[in-house]
């Protein structure tokens, strides 16, 4: 059990570096987001032809569907996400995105995919998303004494928690999906348990990333119309971006299709990447915060990560 605990780690440290690498890398929101997606198409593409292909993985017509379904409500949460890190930045948007993921992904694999099967568990679960909900509001106070810009600030973050909740809903549907299709029957059991669930999960990638892309120029283009600024530098640059995050887009989903972690622990235990995303923007990019809000962020975090770690154990309470 701990090696696959440990397998489930490795989207939180891909996951927690993607807001750092990309403000790194630069650009416009529409920029990061095309940009990330062509890095997702390269490892989605090579991914397909060098295992998938060989391995004779089923790839019919219920994985393209699945794939690209997800790939484009993936979009809509990234291009939500890099719209709120501009106006919070990296160590505020990420770890209030983590939260808010955190808890509707807790919430949809227990309700929709029947993950929490007893009272205690829905106890024990409710208490840790509480737990979580009171960690984001600390991580996102401000501090009381800080008057200058006050009203701007207010405004940046009316914004940002808009593009959140969007960013929120579309990340959620991302994560649910390829388990959500097996639930009503759309995925066979025979397609999604060959290999220990690892080959649906590795097809998928592959369409998934055409789906990103297909999404990403549908936003760019007729969402943030920036399509006179697709092909800058910066979208180039943040290929990188774009690898870093399928690197823990494939072990997030292989984690998730195997039966000794499940969905509820694979996602919970990505999103822990708020330890590096949050620390990062702060010592990495220098994002400034007073005395005052990094004692909120410390406690914040560490009651983020308590109910995180909860409902990721969340089998042990049944």
């Amino acid at each position: 059990m701990n090696a696959t605990i440990l397998l489930a780690l490795i989207p939180a440290l891909a996951w927690g570096s993607v807001g750092l690498v990309n403000t790194k890398m630069g650009g416009s929101a529409g920029q990061q987001t095309l940009g990330m997606t062509f890095g997702a198409l390269i490892f989605g593409l090579a991914t397909m032809f060098f295992y998938v292909i060989p391995h004779h993985a089923y790839l019919g017509k219920e994985i393209w569907t699945v794939g690209i379904v997800s790939g484009l409500v993936w979009a809509i949460g990234t291009a939500g996400q890099f719209l709120a890190i501009k106006d919070l930045g990296v160590s505020l948007a990420i770890p209030l995105s983590t939260a808010g993921q955190i808890v509707a992904n807790a919430l949809m694999a227990a309700a929709v995919l029947g993950d929490w099967k007893t009272g205690k568990m829905w106890a024990v679960g409710v208490v840790s998303i509480v737990i979580v909900v009171i960690g984001a509001t600390l991580i996102s106070a401000r501090d009381k004494a800080t008057k200058s810009g006050a009203s701007e600030q207010a405004n940046n973050m009316t914004k940002g928690l808009v593009y959140l909740t969007v960013s929120t809903v579309g990340f959620m549907i991302y994560f649910v999906l390829p388990n959500f299709l097996n639930k009503i029957n759309y995925i066979s059991d025979e397609i999604k348990n060959q290999h220990n669930g690892i080959d649906y999960m590795t097809a998928i990638v592959g369409p998934q990333a055409i789906g990103q892309v297909i999404g990403a120029f549908i936003i760019v283009i007729f969402v943030l119309r920036e399509a006179n600024k697709m092909f800058e530098r910066a979208t180039w640059r943040n290929i990188l971006t774009g690898l870093v995050w399928a690197v823990g887009n494939i072990f997030m989903f292989i984690a998730a299709a195997n039966p000794a972690i499940g969905q509820t622990i694979a996602t919970t235990f990505s999103q822990l990447g708020i330890i590096v995303a949050t620390f990062g923007g702060i010592y990495l990019l220098g994002e400034k915060k007073t005395h005052y809000q990094m004692k909120l962020i410390i406690l914040g975090t560490v009651l983020v990560v308590i109910g995180a770690i909860i409902i990721g154990n969340i089998n042990q309470f049944a």
